[in-house]
């Protein structure tokens, strides 16, 4: 199963779902398709919807997906590396109306340098991202928790 998630922001990202639709109606995608779509209205035949979902859930959708394909938001993609789930990630863009600034390019930039995600970017086939992510092998993610914890410690202590 695919699992796409596109949080809980209040702008549109209807330009994911409509790219996904069309690969799983033309049959370049076989497998399952669920979408937590939030507050983007959106009407398909080919794809199962489901605006918003509890925590629980949302867990097992993540657990049961062979893919995750996700709006940039950093608990979506981090959620799904957590749990060592291949990660396709696409930023809601300013200038499509489907956010307020461009801050998941940046997000998406960081995960890239380290090797954890593919990225759907602005003017990439959707479909050759897919044909990327059977020979994609992204290394363990390792969360900046620990380190940021430690800086902490050291600042409080010096002070």
């Amino acid at each position: 199963m695919i699992f796409v998630v596109l949080g809980t922001h209040e702008l549109q990202f209807k330009r994911l779902l409509a790219e996904v639709e069309r690969l799983k109606k033309a049959g370049v995608i076989q497998e399952d398709i669920v979408v937590q779509n939030g507050n983007t209205s959106f009407e398909s035949d080919v794809l199962t919807l489901k605006p918003f979902v509890t925590y629980d859930e949302m867990d097992a959708l993540f657990d049961q997906a062979d893919l995750v394909i996700t709006h940039a938001g950093t608990g979506s993609v981090t959620t799904a590396l957590k749990k060592g789930k291949k990660v396709i990630a696409a930023a809601r863009l300013k200038e499509y109306g489907e956010h307020n600034d461009d801050h998941q390019l940046e997000l998406i930039e960081v995960f890239l340098e380290q090797g954890y995600i593919l990225n759907w970017g602005k003017g990439d086939d959707l479909e050759d991202v897919l044909h990327q992510v059977d020979s994609f092998n992204p290394p363990p993610f390792q969360s900046g928790k620990t380190q940021m914890i430690q800086l902490i410690k050291d600042f409080i202590e010096k002070s």
